[in-house]
């Protein structure tokens, strides 16, 4: 099996992404990150078609990067140039790089309609793109555009491309799934038809996911000759998005033995891809593979009573190798092993067969059937526990609360909230304004709170998730709140529930801030 190398579009491709707009900051973190990483090639973007992709070769020609090798990307020559004039090929060869990907149209149907040239302008075309490149030192990669689709239409033209860029001097051909139509069995009879007729013994795969395979394309490529595979972190791209590195990388190193990095690297494969989700603005998957926050968790009590004996039972390996780690889920589905294992977790002996153990498991079961979700809500746990265990401390004492929301003339529209609290033995009586009730509730208890408990302006809500539970019952219905907060170190949530939706943000809200109080107080 041949070694195969990685190379990143992330910054190009995975930025034409709906919703994903990438500032020049952003990539240059993106590709410090990569590079930390061990990728073996960034494609830095396309410096002829935009102005922040120029100041990224500018930044990394001042600062090279230390393992990775920065790539640019460009298209063949005008039709209009002599590819010798090309502006788009001196923009390639300005930034100074020691490789450079270029694409070409292999699909006859993109000649005649996109390109509007003859079939053999377009062999010409190609490789003398690539000689230009070549005679100025420059290894090429040569991207097959719409190789596959082409290949079913035309393939005598299709080959024709190919033998072009390879005559040109090309370093290494890539067939590109452009459309991502291609499934793989197709996929595999054609590489393996075109190694047979053009003698080629390397060349690289770029798989793009409308059908959903575009992993599995890649993958399947690995033991035909594959030396190169092309993709995105987190599948980032248009549409329905490229080839996935992240679980390539895994499945490449963890199950088929490929040293893509050192195993030390491979254990930051879930950091790479949680830093590029939080650049990119996105949030990131619970299920994506090998680094999804739901990977290794286990809801099924069955399921966890074996995972506890031996997690071979229910996972694949071991999350560790890629960074991520083993979750146990408290729900109504997980029995008392779940429990125990839980409260193992967090510092609690708790005995299977006990009272104690029996007590929890029901009372578990009769929150959730109220509406309370506590597999996603961890913090709100752990409180549960301590309260149980009688290790827990009131920090505060409610004794009311008011929330007003004004619509005035002028169309503006206020929230404010009063709340009173017994601190420490003292009176606190607050009132503040806020975008909406919850917001306003936020601000007026860290306002009666935050003098006494000062580490609690370290912390922010960075989510509110409400959910209404039983549609029928309309305006009377149980809602579950849900909220996420942050400080310098965690993320952690909360759950509330009640009929009442400024109760049950309350409650979540209280919990968030005795979480941290408690943590305040372990340090």
């Amino acid at each position: 099996m041949k070694h195969i190398e990685i190379y990143d579009t992330t910054l190009r491709d995975g930025s034409q992404t709906e919703g994903i707009s990438y500032s020049v900051v952003d990539k240059i973190a993106i590709a410090e990150k990569l590079d930390d990483f061990g990728i073996h090639y960034i494609e830095g973007g396309w410096p002829f078609s935009n102005p922040k992709d120029l100041a990224l070769f500018d930044h990394f020609r001042k600062n090279p990067l230390k393992r990775s090798r920065l790539t640019p990307f460009g298209s063949t020559a005008h039709p209009a140039n002599p590819a010798s004039k090309d502006k788009n090929l001196k923009a390639l060869l300005a930034a100074e790089t020691e490789y450079v990907t270029i694409f070409g149209k292999t699909w006859d149907l993109h000649v005649r309609d996109a390109l509007r040239i003859s079939l053999d302008a377009n062999l010409t075309l190609i490789e003398e793109s690539v000689r230009v490149l070549t005679k100025q030192g420059r290894k090429v990669f040569y991207d097959a555009e719409h190789f596959f689709d082409g290949y079913k239409h035309n393939p005598q033209y299709a080959l024709k491309t190919i033998q072009a860029a390879l005559h040109g001097g090309c370093t290494l051909v890539v067939f590109c799934d452009t459309n991502g139509g291609t499934i793989t069995r197709d996929i595999r009879a054609i590489v393996t038809e075109v190694k047979t007729k053009l003698g080629m013994d390397a060349f690289g795969i770029h798989c793009h996911n409308d059908t959903g395979l575009a992993i599995a394309n890649s993958v399947a490529m690995v033991g035909e000759g594959c030396v190169h595979i092309q993709g995105t972190i987190n599948g980032y791209g248009e549409r329905c998005g490229n080839a996935d590195l992240v679980p390539i990388m895994g499945i490449l190193q963890v199950k088929m033995g490929q040293d893509i990095v050192s195993a030390k690297k491979m254990e930051a494969l879930t950091e790479l891809s949680y830093f590029v989700s939080e650049v990119s603005n996105v949030v990131h998957s619970n299920g994506q593979p090998f680094v999804g926050k739901s990977a290794f968790a286990h809801k099924g009590g069955i399921h966890i009573d074996a995972v506890v004996k031996n997690p071979v039972c229910y996972e694949h390996t071991e999350p560790h190798l890629v960074g991520n780690r083993r979750r146990f889920l408290v729900s109504e589905l997980a029995g008392k092993s779940t429990l125990v294992v839980k409260a193992k977790d967090l510092s609690f002996d708790l005995d299977k067969k006990s009272p104690r153990a029996k007590k929890l498991h029901t009372l578990i079961q009769s929150l959730e059937k109220k509406g309370y979700q506590f597999e996603a809500a961890e913090a709100s746990f752990e409180l549960l526990l301590k309260r149980e265990f009688k290790k827990y401390k009131k920090f505060f004492d409610l004794l009311g609360f008011r929330v007003i929301v004004e619509k005035r003339e002028d169309n503006t529209l206020i929230s404010e909230a009063t709340v009173k609290l017994k601190v420490k033995g003292a009176l606190k009586h607050t009132a503040a304004e806020g975008d909406g009730p919850v917001n306003a509730l936020d601000n007026a208890l860290r306002k009666a709170l935050e003098g006494v408990f000062p580490s609690l302006a370290q912390m922010h809500l960075t989510d509110f998730k409400v959910r209404v539970l039983d549609a029928e019952e309309g305006t009377a219905a149980q809602v579950r709140v849900l909220i996420q907060s942050q400080d310098e170190a965690d993320t952690w949530t909360t759950v509330g529930v009640s009929e009442n939706i400024i109760e049950a943000s309350y409650n979540a809200l209280v919990d968030s801030i005795e979480y941290k109080l408690l943590k305040t107080t372990k340090k």
